[in-house]
């Protein structure tokens, strides 16, 4: 088939909308001839292809103020891209992953051409009105309007998928027309699987004693003070290291709070993290931890389970999907700090249990084999359009 992904976030973005774009993309050239239409990384479009053998269809776009490396593609003159795009692949299915402008484009020129449409929500407003400077109130009207919007453009594919039965059963309720199909983003168990900490902690100066990784962006959604004021109450009764392996605005935050409760020396920021190195990094791991409560999935949370470690994650939006608690790690009530230490220091004080846990969290991972995922994309795909009316009249 030839398979057109339209991706408003995409690699060198870095969050898990973009990394599940570019590898269901480089995946499916097994097989297919697979084109992505994303943002470029200036104001000119242009087209390229990658080194994995996806043809990039770059579309010009602007930087997002506050947040470097993200680019958007502005509203005007972006159906004529569309246009652009669809007349060049001649897509058998447009994929597209959100409803942002792109897609947005995207979706109306392919609905009107009958070209089949498949939809992934990885959207939740939580991410996007957290960075508003408005009171609650009205951030709980843009919350709904937000909901809103997604909905009257999804409904205009003809199948939606969400990674998760929860963001299934939200996208659902917000008024996205169902069935909403639960389809896991997947992970790559060759790639990600238990093993030695290797030269890592060498190169990022970790210190051979237990650690508690966060893998991720560092921005404000991701509740990383709590886990760092959790960590200086762990502190007190265990000598152990918080790795903290991603970039974002809320670093120098970070920070000043860890130089301000005490365990500044004790928190290693490493930066950005090449895609290949992040292996290395779960395996450096003894406990992974999530205090996010906007998680449609989290895909850093599966590679840290297929790596067979622990993961303490909070009780809130699709975690629990794969913590399970005393089972693959521990479930904490979101934003309670003390809780978080509670369950961190339980297993960094028993290692046969921090163990056993990891065992059972790679058999979970296990059931979001990549492969998976694929073929289940690949079957959509495979679905002929029913025509439309108008296509029957004619």
């Amino acid at each position: 088939m030839r398979i057109l992904i339209g991706a408003d976030t995409y690699s060198p973005h870095v969050n898990g909308a973009a990394a599940f774009a570019e590898r269901l993309a480089v995946a499916l050239t097994a097989r297919h001839s697979v084109h992505v239409a994303a943002p470029s990384l200036d104001r000119r479009s242009h087209s390229v292809v990658n080194r994995h053998g996806v043809v990039e269809h770059r579309v010009r776009s602007l930087a997002v103020p506050g947040h470097p490396g993200f680019r958007f593609c502005p509203p005007l003159g972006l159906k004529a891209e569309a246009r652009r795009i669809l007349d060049e692949v001649q897509p058998d299915v447009l994929h597209v992953q959100s409803h942002f402008p792109l897609c947005r484009a995207l979706i109306e020129v392919a609905s009107s051409r009958g070209i089949l449409i498949v939809a992934t929500n990885h959207f939740m407003p939580e991410n996007l009105v957290h960075y508003l400077p408005i009171g609650a109130a009205a951030r709980q009207s843009v919350h709904g309007w937000a909901w809103r919007d997604a909905a009257r453009v999804l409904a205009r594919a003809d199948i939606v998928t969400a990674p998760t039965p929860y963001a299934a059963a939200l996208a659902t309720v917000a008024g996205v027309p169902g069935p909403v199909l639960p389809i896991s983003n997947g992970v790559d168990l060759t790639r990600f699987q238990p093993g030695a900490a290797g030269e890592f902690r060498l190169r990022y100066g970790v210190p051979d004693k237990p650690a508690i990784t966060y893998v991720g962006r560092l921005d404000a959604e991701k509740n990383l003070d709590v886990v760092i004021r959790a960590f200086a109450v762990v502190r007190r009764s265990i000598d152990a290291q918080l790795l903290l392996v991603g970039s974002g605005a809320e670093r120098r935050k970070l920070t000043a709070l860890a130089a301000s409760v005490g365990v500044g020396e004790h928190v290693t920021f490493t930066g950005y993290v090449a895609d290949t190195d992040l292996a290395s990094a779960y395996a450096a791991t003894t406990v992974f931890v999530n205090a996010g409560t906007a998680e449609l999935q989290s895909l850093v949370t599966l590679e840290a389970m297929a790596s067979g470690r622990p993961v303490v994650g909070a009780d809130a939006a699709a975690l629990p999907h794969l913590v399970e608690n005393d089972v693959t790690g521990y479930l904490f009530p979101p934003g309670d700090s003390d809780a978080l230490a509670d369950r961190l220091v339980t297993l960094l004080c028993d290692p046969q249990q921090a163990e056993a846990m990891g065992r059972k969290a790679r058999a979970v991972a296990e059931q979001h084999d990549e492969s998976r995922t694929v073929a289940a994309f690949e079957q959509l795909y495979a679905i002929r359009k029913a025509p439309r009316p108008a296509e029957v009249a004619a």
